[in-house]
């Protein structure tokens, strides 16, 4: 059941996920859309979030935006500053940013594996200065089994972080660790199934992922409906692996299932890999936690596998 509308306002609006944006002309959705859109989710009782580009939009565009309770994703060096999640690209830009004023914002570093690897150690402090921190990967085809041994001392360095700054008093969020403490049940991006997008042509889409790649991949318009073939391929019911899996913070990107496996609803070896990995560093977390008489009523159990797929294959093997 759908939640929530996103509408990028401009086909030079920020990525906030892991797919690249390659457009770098201006086109701004038209105003008439902007208010469509805004109906059509007043209709559908969805929650709007807003992704902006960097200039300035026309007075007419603020007033209608502010039009209706909504979220703002921008970029670091955008000119709207009373934003709910700030999206950097640059890791300089991400080090050198006054936090002071924006600590109680969502703050999403949009990096490759290898910047992330070769500078955790500076991202670390961000933790004690922002109420939450999302890491995401722009690469995660990239990532291998070799892999594993140096993300595994990566996010225990990030563990060591987040327990330092408890003892302070505060609770520092990231992604790839404490949401997985604090789910009781899967939290994926659920693209076609929880919340759709609006692009600047008036289209529907099921992200904006879609959109950046084939603006011919739509789903409907504003004036046509929205219709989305198969769509119960995009509940975790469908796909035979996720609704098997615990590891909850897994993204499960609709976008990278189609990329890389051909198939929406199938997360490849490289998502499952990640997100095995962080859901067994969060279980070491909460060990952490419980020292501390916190989250008691939380459990994560030990697992000894890394893709479920595994499992599966296994299995048929026996048979």
């Amino acid at each position: 059941m759908l939640q929530y509308l996103i509408i990028i306002l401009d086909d030079t609006s920020i990525s906030f996920c892991h797919y690249n944006n390659p457009k770098t002309v201006r086109k701004l959705i038209s105003l008439e859309d902007l208010k469509n859109g805004i109906i059509f989710a007043m209709k559908q009782n969805l929650m709007i979030q807003f992704v902006f580009p960097d200039y300035d939009l026309p007075i007419e565009y603020k007033i209608t935006i502010e039009s209706i309770d909504n979220k703002k994703i921008v970029s670091d060096h955008s000119l709207e500053k009373n934003a709910d999640v700030f999206v950097f690209n640059d890791l300089k830009n991400l080090l050198n940013f006054d936090f002071s004023e924006n600590n109680e914002k969502v703050i999403v570093f949009r990096t490759s594996k290898i910047i992330f690897f070769e500078n955790y150690k500076k991202i670390i402090p961000i933790l004690k200065k922002v109420i939450r921190l999302n890491i995401v990967f722009t690469d995660i085809e990239n990532f291998a089994d070799t892999d594993i041994g140096l993300y595994k001392k990566i996010l225990n360095d990030f563990k060591i972080a987040i327990i330092e700054n408890c003892e302070n008093s505060r609770f520092p969020q990231l992604n790839l660790l404490t949401d997985r403490v604090l789910l009781d049940k899967m939290n994926n991006c659920n693209a076609g199934n929880e919340n759709i997008t609006l692009a600047p042509n008036g289209k529907f889409f099921i992200c904006p992922a879609f959109y950046y790649e084939n603006e011919d991949d739509c789903v409907g318009s504003l004036k046509s409906g929205l219709e989305i073939k198969n769509i119960h391929l995009y509940k975790t019911d469908f796909a035979p692996i996720c609704r098997n899996c615990d590891a909850y913070q897994c993204k499960r990107c609709i976008w990278l299932n189609r990329k890389t496996t051909h198939e929406v609803n199938t997360p490849s070896h490289e998502q499952c890999l990640i997100s095995h990995l962080e859901r067994n560093g969060s279980e070491e977390l909460l060990r952490e936690f419980h020292l501390y008489d916190a989250f008691l009523d939380k459990e994560i159990k030990s697992i000894n596998y890394l893709d479920p797929y595994e499992i599966l294959i296994n299995k048929s093997d026996r048979i």
